[in-house]
C-alpha cells in the first residue's frame, strides 16, 4: 500500500519571520567604509633629498654657516663655539661652556651629526665626551642627556657609553664608527608633563637611532640625568636643546646638519 506523505504548508507570515533575521544579518554585515577615516588630512611634508637632509617643515638649527640659532647656556649671550668649513666645533676655552638653542621645544624629532677627531686621545669618559641634552632645564648640565662619546674600542660604564641616556638607559647596541668618521643621531623626544602643583603627570620618553641602528626604544626616563645621585623630575613647560662642552682634555669634537621637527 502506497503511503502519501503530508505536505507542510507555512503561512506567509511565518515565511516572513524566517526571512527577516537573514535580512538583518546581511544589513548588519560590516562594510569597508565603516572604518574609513577621511579627515583631518595630514599636512604635506616634502622629504629631504637624502635620508639625513632636512624635510620641508624642519627648523634648521645648524646648516654650516653660523650660530644664529644658539646662545651660551650659562648667560644667554651669543654662542662662542667655532664655525669653520661647514662644521660647528666645541670650544673648550675657559668660560665658554655649553651652548643651547634660542628656541624652546616640547615634543620633537631631532637629527644631529657629530664627529670625534681622528687624532682623539684619552680613554673612558675622557675620550671625545660631549652630550646632546634633549631638554636643558638650567645652566651647566641640568637636563636630559643623550651621551656622545668615542666608544670605538674604548671601554667605559655601559650606562654612560655612546647612545646611552646618561646613567639611566644602556643602549641596545654599540653602533659607533671609528674616530674621524661622521656619526648621526635621530631622536624622537616626548617631553614630560606636570600637574599645576609641579608633580609629574606623564614621564618623558625617548627613541634613538644611532647611525641608523635603534639603540633606545621608547625608553621611559626616571627624571633628569645626573652624574651623581638618583634622577628626579622638576617642572618645566618647554626647553632648549643643549650641546655639551665637556671638561675632559681630549681633542674637541664637531657637529653638523642639525635640524628639528616639532611634533604635536
Amino acid at each position: 500500500m502506497m503511503r502519501i506523505r503530508p505536505i507542510l504548508v507555512f503561512p506567509i507570515a511565518s515565511l516572513a519571520f524566517i526571512a527577516f533575521p537573514l535580512f538583518a544579518q546581511q544589513a548588519d554585515k560590516p562594510k569597508p567604509e565603516d572604518t574609513e577615516v577621511w579627515e583631518p588630512v595630514p599636512a604635506v611634508v616634502t622629504p629631504g633629498a637624502t635620508p639625513t637632509a632636512a624635510p620641508s617643515d624642519a627648523i634648521i638649527l645648524f646648516d654650516g654657516k653660523n650660530e644664529d640659532e644658539w646662545v651660551s647656556a650659562q648667560d644667554k649671550s651669543p654662542a662662542k663655539w667655532i664655525v669653520s668649513d661647514g662644521v660647528l666645533t666645541v670650544s673648550k676655552a675657559p668660560g665658554v661652556g655649553n651652548i643651547e638653542t634660542k628656541r624652546t621645544f616640547k615634543n620633537y624629532q631631532l637629527h644631529i651629526e657629530w664627529k670625534v677627531p681622528e687624532n682623539i686621545t684619552g680613554s673612558g669618559q675622557a675620550r671625545g665626551n660631549s652630550g646632546v641634552f634633549l631638554a636643558s632645564t638650567g645652566p651647566g648640565d641640568d637636563g636630559y642627556e643623550l651621551q656622545v662619546l668615542d666608544c670605538y674600542n674604548n671601554k667605559t660604564y655601559v650606562n654612560g657609553m655612546v647612545g646611552s641616556i646618561y646613567k639611566q638607559a644602556i643602549p641596545l647596541a654599540n653602533a659607533a664608527r671609528k674616530p674621524g668618521e661622521w656619526q648621526s643621531y635621530d631622536v624622537v623626544w616626548t617631553a614630560p608633563t606636570f600637574n599645576e602643583d609641579g608633580s609629574l603627570k606623564t614621564p618623558s620618553y625617548v627613541t634613538v637611532f644611532f647611525n641608523g641602528v635603534l639603540v633606545e626604544n621608547h625608553f621611559e626616563l626616571k627624571g633628569q640625568t645626573l652624574y651623581i645621585g638618583k634622577p628626579f623630575y622638576k617642572k618645566y613647560d618647554s626647553a632648549p636643546i643643549k650641546l655639551q662642552a665637556h671638561g675632559d682634555h681630549s681633542e674637541p669634537l664637531s657637529f653638523r646638519n642639525i635640524w628639528v621637527r616639532e611634533l604635536n
